[in-house]
């Protein structure tokens, strides 16, 4: 059933999931609301990641909740990788049939040195096209190669197509935090509602 969507914010639906994703490698808890103030509390075991989903948080006005008990003591990767899975389930869920979002988002940001452009498109078809230059292969302890793993599980269970460019930058935690932050910013774009088309899916197939 598709819903009618309200002129005024105060009586429309809520837009909130929660998700929960329990493998033999991560224990995964997912709480996302689309029309929050940017609260919540992250907690992945991999503290990098939990500050870039800061950014997420923070940046897209999102008020998330992530818990993940993950097998960190052989590797990150599973944490890092099935909390994308997971979080992209989450915005699939929330945004429901998707009807009166504006589609599209596209933010740059800068961070000193740095910067990055993310664009995307809730089109319902799942991509991911990244060109990051990384300047080494460790942020601390995080391994750089985990940023794609991470991207991708979203995508592929958010069903967006995502691209994501780092413009200039060579210190490599700035690549990445600059990319979270426009990635937060167009996500959050993409998400709002458009208030000049609310009853309409912005599709010529009338289908996302």
């Amino acid at each position: 059933m598709i819903t009618q969507i309200s002129p005024n914010p105060a009586e429309r639906p809520a837009r909130i999931a929660n998700v929960t994703r329990n493998t033999a490698e991560t224990q995964i808890s997912v709480t996302v609301n689309l029309d929050g103030t940017g609260q919540g509390t992250i907690d992945t075991g991999v503290p990098f990641l939990d500050h870039m989903l800061d950014q997420i948080k923070r940046h897209g006005l999102f008020d998330l909740d992530i818990t993940c008990k993950g097998d960190v003591d052989i590797d990150d990767h599973h944490s890092v990788e099935d909390t994308g899975i997971t979080l992209g389930q989450a915005f699939a869920k929330a945004l429901g049939d998707k009807k009166g979002i504006r589609r599209y988002g596209h933010f740059y940001a800068p961070l000193d040195e740095s910067l990055s452009r993310a664009v995307v498109d809730i089109s319902g078809r799942p991509g991911l096209h990244m060109d990051i230059p990384f300047t080494r292969a460790y942020v601390g302890k995080f391994d750089v190669d985990l940023f794609s793993e991470f991207f991708f599980g979203f995508v592929n269970h958010a069903w967006m197509t995502v691209h994501l460019d780092n413009l200039k930058g060579v210190n490599s935690h700035h690549q990445i935090e600059s990319t979270f932050k426009a990635f937060a910013r167009a996500l959050r774009m993409a998400c709002e509602y458009d208030e000049r088309a609310l009853n309409t899916l912005p599709s010529t197939k009338e289908a996302l």
